[in-house]
């Protein structure tokens, strides 16, 4: 009498068929949870820095380090070469009269050593860079440093004989400004219009948004996809006749 195990058992083409599929589901289940696990190890590392950023926020400004660290808040003494500004970054504000057009006023701060820091002013109206109305002589100026930004071959092209640039290098703007020994980062003057009419300064450190956390249960979401359209399509061919 035949094994009616042996006999029930599908025939060994129907496995076959699994083979391609079940490797190409493998790789594609390898993949996402990859994906899946990167971003939760990101989601933890952008916490970190904005508990860190927002940590930063409540503390009074430091006198500035040899080494300064990104959106560490500093304070700078010295004096502003006010003949000297650059833009940087064409910016459109709305206003009650209308989208304004303008940009990001940059302007030399010089200190007792002789380094010059490239300051961020704030957004100015304009298309033309004009220096900003400052104190003359002894000046201490306070914000938070952010380090040079490289944005790569797709960054806009910046102009340095019109003093435009869309990428915040300090150095590249400080020579197109003729000047020397300037810090490879920009202080960002941070609160209230230091001048009636002036240049409008960032209110706050910049606060980088997490994602992540919904990246990552996306990618595992996906990945459990492929596992329950695997089983739905093993299940299918192994009805099939062979």
């Amino acid at each position: 009498m035949p094994d009616p195990v042996i006999d029930q058992a599908p025939p060994r083409a129907r496995w076959r068929r699994l083979i391609g599929m079940g490797v190409f589901s493998l790789v594609m289940l390898v993949l996402l949870l990859t994906l899946g696990v990167w971003q939760v190890h990101r989601w933890h590392y952008k916490d970190r820095i904005q508990r860190e950023i927002i940590a930063a926020q409540l503390l009074p400004p430091i006198r500035l380090p040899p080494h300064p660290t990104p959106y560490q808040k500093v304070a700078i003494s010295g004096h502003w070469l006010a003949t000297k500004a650059a833009f940087f970054a064409d910016q459109i504000r709305n206003s009650p009269a209308g989208p304004l057009q303008g940009s990001q006023l940059i302007m030399p701060f010089q200190r007792r050593n002789g380094d010059v820091v490239m300051v961020d002013l704030g957004w100015v109206q304009g298309t033309t860079p004009q220096p900003s109305p400052v104190p003359a002589g002894p000046a201490v100026v306070s914000g938070y440093v952010q380090a040079a930004q490289n944005f790569g071959p797709f960054a806009a092209k910046s102009n340095a004989a019109k003093r435009m640039f869309y990428t915040l290098d300090p150095r590249q703007i400080g020579a197109a400004l003729g000047l020397h020994h300037v810090q490879n980062f920009t202080l960002i003057m941070l609160g209230p219009q230091p001048i009636a009419g002036g240049p409008i300064p960032a209110a706050s450190l910049p606060q980088p948004p997490n994602n992540s956390q919904q990246y990552a249960l996306t990618w595992f979401g996906l990945a459990l996809v492929v596992v329950l359209e695997f089983l739905f399509y093993a299940r299918k061919q192994l009805k099939e006749p062979a």
